[in-house]
């Protein structure tokens, strides 16, 4: 037992004293993809430090089409700005978190148990950009199970599902203004002036000196 108990210990000293190497110089930029010891000592960590009793949880929850459809719109609204209305998560927010947003269609995430993706939904995972969602209530983990047979059905998303996700997806302030603008223009009233583009770096060019 002793000598199982060392050569874990050397293990994990090696692969902290790897991590550390392969990080060095990188500085704490968000904007580099996990190396591949990274991503797997990470997903390692996460499936391990899963409580067990969770792992062999099934859905409480039937996959009617009405938990379905409450699913779909909590998921427009409130995930979609990380993992996209596709789960796909080739969003702004999505692409520049370090570790990126997976690709929920995949295996990678499709072979957890409920259990798991329940737990990741109500309790977040540490050290990525995923919260934890939980409320304590028995309405919020309903929410969370819904959730769960949202991702299931996140492969075979229709084309309409997709664009009704759109419409239930947050609007930003500019966004209500320019459908305002719209909606008075159709009614009669002055054309709406041309929206400038967003400059991306806005807020954060250099200061000018003052005289």
């Amino acid at each position: 037992m002793k000598k199982f108990v060392a050569w874990l210990a050397f293990l994990l000293v090696i692969t902290v004293a790897g991590v550390m190497l392969v990080l060095q110089g990188r500085g704490v930029s968000a904007r580099e993809h996990p190396s591949w010891i990274e991503a797997r000592a990470a997903l390692f960590m996460r499936g391990w430090m899963t409580p067990a009793t969770f792992k062999g949880l099934k859905n409480p929850l039937s996959a009617t089409e009405e938990n379905f459809l409450a699913a779909r719109e909590h998921f427009a609204d409130h995930c979609a700005s990380c993992h996209a209305n596709d789960g796909g998560g080739n969003t702004e927010m999505g692409r520049n978190l370090y570790p990126k947003a997976p690709d929920m269609r995949l295996p990678r995430t499709q072979r957890l148990t409920d259990g798991e993706l329940f737990y990741i939904i109500e309790n977040g995972v540490m050290l990525t950009g995923m919260p934890g969602w939980s409320t304590g209530t028995p309405e919020g983990e309903n929410s969370s199970w819904q959730l769960v047979h949202f991702v299931r059905r996140l492969p075979s998303l229709t084309p309409a599902d997709l664009e009704e996700m759109e419409r239930l997806n947050p609007r930003s302030r500019a966004e209500f203004e320019e459908e305002r603008q719209i909606q008075e223009f159709l009614e009669g009233g002055d054309p709406p002036p041309a929206v400038p583009p967003i400059d991306p770096h806005a807020g954060h060019q250099p200061q000018k000196p003052k005289p």
